[in-house]
């Protein structure tokens, strides 16, 4: 399975301590150098870029086609590891990408990549017995205590999701 992430998603997970949940939810997660530098190289955040340099299971990829990267951030105004995320994302082939940001994702989706957030891997880590109901909703409460943003219909929603499958 080939799993690529953008920064947001990794640093949402480390907030809540659950970052764990992507390498037992997918063995290996991709990430590409912009992503990687954003989460390691901001000096606010070094207990957050150690955590992410001593995850083995998060691997560094490059795009292979630099002027895409050019056209992507110039027609969708998104940012450098958000299109980097994407355009590795097609490159790959991937089977999923983990993007949080409204638009990333609306680009991501037009481009018929199958995405997931960080609402998804807790649902789906839910579905998947490692975290129970009360922890997901704890884990929704903290995201949006530290300035996530997510909505009370995405909660709601995912909240929904995870009832039906019990």
């Amino acid at each position: 399975m080939i799993v690529i992430s953008d920064t947001t998603p990794v640093i949402s997970l480390i907030k809540i301590s659950r970052l764990d949940l992507l390498e037992k939810l997918f063995g290996e997660v991709l990430v590409p150098e912009t992503v990687l530098r954003e989460l390691t190289t901001n000096t606010a955040f070094k207990k957050e870029a150690e955590i992410v340099q001593s995850s083995s299971f998060i691997k560094t990829s490059s795009i292979q086609n630099r002027k895409s990267l050019e056209i992507l951030r110039a027609a969708s105004g998104l940012d450098d590891g958000e299109s980097e995320a994407i355009i590795l994302a097609d490159e790959l082939q991937s089977d999923v990408l983990i993007i949080d940001e409204r638009r990333g994702r609306k680009v991501a989706q037009n481009l018929g990549l199958t995405i997931t957030g960080t609402v998804g891997i807790l649902v789906q880590a839910h579905s998947e017995n490692m975290i129970s109901e009360e922890e997901v909703k704890i884990c929704f409460e903290y995201l949006k205590n530290s300035g996530i943003r997510l909505s009370d219909s995405l909660i709601q929603d995912a909240l929904s999701i995870m009832q039906k499958r019990r």
